[in-house]
């Protein structure tokens, strides 16, 4: 009888232990999608002549932060001891969890697959860094810019990633960002904040007297199927984040960061389309597809504690700033063709501190030096990365490059051939 006991449950465990790894595995796809979500939505903001090259950088970006951060990101991020600032030296992703680690039992026991992790966590990064891509699209040399991939993928991100969720000193801090408003969102908006004060903004963007031009992007049907494929992915990105379903609390859990999710982004969309149309007496399509993202950024810190209303009400606010941010930052002639900065840059500072509306186990200095220590590693080492490669071989196009199109002079193709002027 105690036999049969024993090995039920085994069985109990090894069943649990399979159905969080393959939830893990399916959220992690789900984030992997997000990088399809980056690619149009991008593409559909960019002018005609620059779609190849923004296609082509997200490609290559997911592919690089995959190739880094199995060499050496994973384990900079993981393998550190707690409390530190500075993480321990190390490459590759270790060894799988043995049957007898599982079956031990335990707090120590995993409860997924050490692969599910490394995927899980791997998508993270590709995510980050296609937050940069956007902000910097139009004018920047292919080969500068996956160049700085390689580095932020490899080391910039895993060292504030450390900080947090691998037990750094902001982890004993008590800092609090459950799925990466600050560490995968804010820490992307501070690189391309970085890269687009060298950079300077796009030929004809800005005029004398203060003038803004409008350069409208070639394919809003694409950026709308980019946000709803984001919006999609953006459940992966949450709920994954929960890190386990196998029993009714986590799966109760999982189940209300859904809802959160969702609800988010419906009242970042209602809040900067009411926004929109107040400041522009129009209803801006690329104000409300940045207001559902700035809503998902913005909820992403703390997507389970708040209810469903709460949730709408964080969206929402953050779907008021994106407006008032994408607006100011083009009066101080930072020219960010997607609004990549102020979606997950205010809005991922927003969702930080909107930690400290509902969760009762945090605190707003805690939640402050988050903020301030992510930005100020993420904005300064980059900044350090892009003036190094600006030195070397130049971040930026020339003008005649970009008047026409980085498309064929860094691809040597067009996106859309048959629409070509005669």
């Amino acid at each position: 009888m105690e036999e049969l006991i024993q090995s039920t449950a085994a069985d109990v465990t090894q069943l649990k232990y399979a159905l969080d790894t393959f939830y893990f595995l399916v959220c992690g796809a789900l984030v992997m999608w997000m990088a399809a979500g980056f690619a149009m939505l991008e593409a559909g903001l960019v002018r005609a002549k620059n779609t190849t090259e923004i296609l082509t950088k997200n490609v290559a970006l997911y592919a690089i932060a995959c190739t880094m951060y199995l060499l050496c990101g994973y384990s900079l991020m993981y393998s550190s001891e707690a409390g530190g600032i500075l993480p321990s030296l190390g490459s590759l992703i270790g060894d799988e969890n043995s049957v007898e680690s599982v079956l031990a039992g335990g707090d120590d026991a995993p409860y997924y697959s050490a692969r599910s992790d490394f995927f899980f966590q791997v998508v993270f990064v590709a995510t980050a860094m296609s937050i940069v891509s956007g902000a910097v699209a139009e004018r920047m040399k292919l080969w500068a810019f996956l160049a700085f991939a390689v580095v932020m993928t490899g080391v910039i991100y895993p060292v504030e990633g450390y900080w947090k969720w691998g037990g750094g000193f902001l982890d004993e801090a008590g800092f609090l960002d459950f799925a990466g408003s600050g560490i995968v969102h804010m820490a992307g908006a501070a690189a391309a904040l970085a890269g687009v004060l060298l950079l300077g903004p796009r030929k004809g963007k800005y005029g004398a007297n203060g003038q803004i031009n409008a350069i409208p992007g070639a394919n809003l049907p694409l950026a709308t199927l980019g946000t709803l494929i984001l919006w999609l992915g953006w459940f992966g990105f949450n709920g994954g984040s929960e890190l386990k379903m196998s029993d009714v609390g986590e799966a109760n859990a999982v189940s209300q960061i859904f809802v959160n999710t969702n609800a988010a982004a419906a009242g970042g969309v209602i809040a900067a389309l009411i926004t929109a149309r107040l400041w522009f007496k129009k209803a801006d399509l690329t104000m409300a597809l940045n207001g559902a993202l700035a809503g998902l950024v913005g909820i992403t810190a703390e997507p389970l504690t708040p209810t469903a209303l709460e949730a709408t009400l964080i969206g929402a606010v953050a779907g008021i700033l994106v407006v008032f941010s994408i607006i100011t930052l083009d009066k101080l002639r930072i020219d960010d063709p997607v609004g990549a900065i102020s979606v997950h840059g205010v809005c991922g500072i927003w969702g930080l501190l909107a930690v400290t509306l509902t969760n009762a186990d945090s605190s707003l200095g805690a939640q402050l030096l988050g903020i301030g220590a992510i930005f100020a590693w993420s904005f300064g080492a980059s900044l350090l990365v892009w003036g190094v490669l600006k030195a070397i071989m130049g971040i930026r196009v020339s003008e005649e490059e970009e008047y026409e199109g980085v498309d064929i002079h860094e691809c040597g193709m067009e996106a859309y051939p048959e629409f070509k002027s005669k």
